[in-house]
């Protein structure tokens, strides 16, 4: 009996030891509290996060294992700079050396454009929406525009030091991050540069979709639990489970 009881003590101890390693080593799960990333990633999205990818390679395990460089298009979850304990997920759009702007601009048919140039090059991107009908100065005309109330000092501080030509120079070991619903998205023209060091890993696949609030999401409110009960098989977005989520190469 004892033996049983060692046994069974021993193998559940070594399961969770596995366990923690996995989830703090290998994946994460991740749950997508705003629509910044819409339609990418929607709110209640539930992501298995690859936390192995964008890990610095070992001298021995750069030989076997998938290690990648940050790449243009990547979808990464990180450390919020100003909060690092909030995580974040937006697309990469521009790597160490990279020059960006945007310009928008109504053309004489009334038709909103909302550009980004990457390099001196217009980017083609098949994966963003537009939810606001006009233009807003500094987002969309951005780093030209002046800056409105919600830019942080942080941002102040990029636009005042790493602006050149009219175009924000991305510096070594920092990224510039976007979200997908570009109209409503707290990024980079906000707070300035992900620093390499936050960044946790990238978005492998949705494993659960849940609709509902962001504060519901964030907080957990007893609100959450009991619409759980009531709505969780009309309220699951069937068709996104297990849809995997793929960067898109920009160049």
């Amino acid at each position: 009996m004892k033996n049983a009881v060692r046994n069974f003590v021993n193998e559940w101890t070594i399961n969770i030891l596995i366990l923690l390693f996995g989830t703090t080593t290998l994946v994460q799960a991740f749950i997508v509290p705003t629509p910044s990333m819409d339609s990418t990633v929607k709110v209640g999205d539930h992501l298995l996060v690859d936390k192995l990818s964008y890990s610095p390679p070992g001298p021995i395990s750069k030989y076997f294992l998938p290690y990648t460089a940050v790449k243009r298009g990547d979808i990464i979850v990180f450390r919020y700079p100003l909060d690092i304990s909030q995580n974040y997920v937006k697309r990469v759009m521009g790597v160490p050396g990279d020059h960006l702007r945007l310009h928008g601009w109504t053309d004489a048919d009334g038709h909103v454009h909302k550009d980004l140039f990457l390099n001196g090059k217009q980017l083609t991107e098949p994966y963003i929406q537009h939810v606001y009908p006009g233009v807003d100065p500094y987002p969309d005309d951005f780093p030209a525009g002046p800056p409105n109330a919600n830019v942080k000092d942080r941002a102040l501080e990029m636009l005042a030091h790493n602006v050149v030509n009219g175009e924000v120079v991305v510096p070594e070991n920092f990224y510039f991050a976007m979200g997908d619903n570009r109209d409503n998205s707290s990024d980079s023209r906000y707070w300035g540069f992900v620093p390499r060091e936050n960044i946790i890993g990238k978005p492998l696949l949705i494993f659960w979709s849940y609709d509902a609030n962001t504060e519901d999401l964030v907080d957990f409110t007893a609100n959450h639990f009991i619409d759980l009960a009531r709505n969780f098989f009309s309220k699951t977005r069937w068709d996104r489970e297990l849809k995997l989520v793929r960067g898109y190469p920009v160049e």
